[in-house]
């Protein structure tokens, strides 16, 4: 059932591919009364009319729109419809997942997985719970578990204390503008973007941390987003 009443979940599809859409369709449609599609769309423009006329529950999202990337559509569908977003990808690329998880999407399911499978994802997502692949999925739980354990054997936040101002400031900027070309963050600070590579450089060692995601779930769970420049 839908999270938000007790009728079917309603679906929007997004795919530049007419005959993926159809596909799909046919799928959804297969799962009455549990799910139904209500409206399709092939590019960004189409998409975010239809999420504000249809206010769906899930908006099925394909990653390729015709040369535009479906990760530049995220941010607005959150923004004004309110709905879930399920990624639909035939990339297996980390750095694609990292992207989506930083913008906020409540899944990723593969082109080649089974239907009942993307059948189950758009149920589950409805109901507010994260779908992700083993291997996504594998390293959040690692690196929450390596947090949690350096939190333990450093009570003090030594490492924390080791950043410069700076680097403050770089980590808040990382946070609020998730997902973000490093040229905007640089932007934003009036800095280059080499000089932002350069520090973020220094406070992945200083955290221990490996990525643009992994600073991101650091700073939220220490708190580091609220120490404004």
């Amino acid at each position: 059932m839908s999270a938000a009443n007790d009728g079917p979940i309603r679906v929007l599809l997004i795919d530049d591919h007419r005959t993926v859409l159809w596909g799909l369709e046919k799928l959804i449609d297969s799962a009455r009364p549990r799910m139904q599609v209500v409206g399709t769309a092939s590019n960004s423009d189409d998409g975010l009319t239809a999420a504000a006329a249809h206010r769906p529950d899930v908006v099925l999202l394909d990653l390729d729109l015709g040369g535009a990337s479906g990760l530049d559509l995220l941010p607005d569908l959150l923004e004004h419809c309110g709905a879930k977003v399920l990624i639909l990808t035939g990339t297996r690329d980390p750095e694609v997942r990292e992207r989506a998880v930083l913008q906020g999407a409540s899944g990723m399911v593969h082109k080649a997985d089974r239907a009942e499978l993307i059948l189950t994802a758009i149920e589950r997502v409805a109901c507010g719970e994260i779908w992700l692949d083993r291997a996504t999925t594998a390293k959040l739980l690692a690196d929450l578990t390596g947090t949690a354990k350096a939190k333990q054997e450093d009570p003090e936040d030594a490492a924390i204390a080791t950043l410069t101002r700076k680097e403050r400031d770089i980590v808040v900027a990382v946070v609020q503008h998730r997902g973000a070309p490093i040229k905007v963050i640089a932007d934003t600070l009036c800095l280059s973007s080499r000089t932002v590579r350069n520090h973020l450089a220094s406070i992945y060692c200083k955290l221990d941390v490996h990525s643009r995601l992994d600073l991101f779930m650091y700073a939220k769970e220490r708190g580091l987003d609220r120490h404004a420049a």
